[in-house]
């Protein structure tokens, strides 16, 4: 039998190099899934770099996914009781939690599990089953995994990042939405920002900002309808009074921060109303500490500042659903497809900031 393929990160800013795994003996509840799409995070970059403390060398990178189900190891069933089945098209949550702690059961926020493990995240290929990361020809999903059956209508590529971005987005939504006809800024304008900016416009926000530095993303943005600001061609105060103006003087109601930046982080406090909300999604990894007022930009303010830190499985389905009901618009999201031999450029193109979200499409045949 062939050897199942992946793109596997030995050596940190290295190119990934194309090795072969055997065809693995499943566990029971366990699902060998052919990934159909794989979708190539920012937070991937950051592995890639050696930036997150969480990896650990060799590993298959990859979190974000979906596929064509192989084999089934005894019974299985998706969130909603459906048998899983060869041949169903499924995403699944890109965590795995215990649901024993007392996130899982006593605070009902299984996204803080403190045992909770990600795909193409926590575990090295070296570590049984092996394929255990999204960059590869199959992806062996634990028996513990939430799994999600498709219904075919919409094109997987599409709704590979529904399982990261999306579900994140969705996250920072139910902790804290804007009102109908409030104003909303997103600082960033990636993947996570563009979910950010279609949440807010299905929540009814009469104007969307959008303040990012590459001009196709933005462009992404306004298709759903945000007004941007770009901010490679504008100062901070500039970006202040034209926020100001949007907003009748008054600032932004919600502003949630995509980009995981110091900066724009103290800058969003800037740009907040008094009794605003700050919604922080941007930060994957650690990135430095912020010099604030806080004083000027938080108390005198009554400034509320709420963390979002991943997602659970509600939030993945919130995501698709999302993505189902605008798949029109969500078809600019994806700009690049590449095959999984070109996995590492794929990374340097989001590095280079030349697409607006990569996807590699493994095409592994038994």
């Amino acid at each position: 039998m062939e050897k199942i393929r992946a793109a596997v990160l030995t050596e940190f800013k290295k190119p990934l190099e194309m090795r072969g795994f055997d065809y693995p003996k499943l566990r029971d509840g366990e699902i060998l899934t052919r990934v159909t799409a794989s979708g190539v995070c920012g937070s991937d970059l950051h592995m890639w770099k050696g930036l997150d403390p969480r990896i650990k060398l060799p590993m298959i990178l990859g979190h974000e996914g979906v596929g064509s189900v192989e084999e089934v190891a005894g019974e299985k069933r998706d969130i909603f009781g459906k048998p899983v089945r060869f041949g169903d098209t499924v995403i699944w949550d890109r965590g795995v939690t215990c649901g024993v702690c007392p996130y899982c059961t006593v605070y009902e926020t299984p996204s803080l599990c403190v045992n909770r493990w990600t795909y193409g995240i926590s575990k090295s290929s070296s570590t049984p089953p092996y394929l255990n990361g999204c960059y590869a020809e199959a992806l062996v999903l634990d028996t513990r995994t939430n799994v999600i059956n498709l219904d075919g209508k919409v094109d997987p590529v599409l709704l590979a990042p529904a399982s990261c971005s999306g579900a994140t987005a969705a996250h920072s939504f139910q902790l804290h939405s804007p009102k109908v006809g409030e104003t909303v800024l997103v600082q960033g304008s990636g993947p996570l920002g563009i979910f950010h900016v279609a949440f807010a416009k299905k929540y009814g926000a009469s104007e969307i900002i959008v303040i990012g530095g590459t001009e196709k993303r933005l462009a992404v943005c306004r298709k759903f309808g945000a007004e941007t600001i770009n901010r490679r061609e504008t100062t901070v105060e500039e970006r202040e009074a034209r926020v100001l103006e949007l907003t009748d003087g008054l600032g932004v109601d919600v502003a949630y921060e995509c980009s995981g930046t110091v900066d724009a982080f103290t800058e969003g406090l800037r740009h907040l109303r008094i009794g605003g909300v700050y919604v922080v999604p941007g930060f994957g990894v650690p990135s430095g500490e912020a010099n604030v007022d806080c004083y000027r930009f938080i108390t005198r303010k009554n400034l509320r500042v709420q963390g979002v830190w991943v997602s659970d499985t509600s939030h993945l389905y919130q995501a698709l659903k999302l993505v189902e009901s605008m798949h029109v618009l969500f078809k600019d999201l994806v700009s690049h497809r590449l095959p999984l031999t070109e996995a590492t450029e794929a990374l340097q193109c989001v590095e280079e900031r030349e697409a607006v979200k990569v996807v590699l499409q493994p095409s592994w045949k038994p």
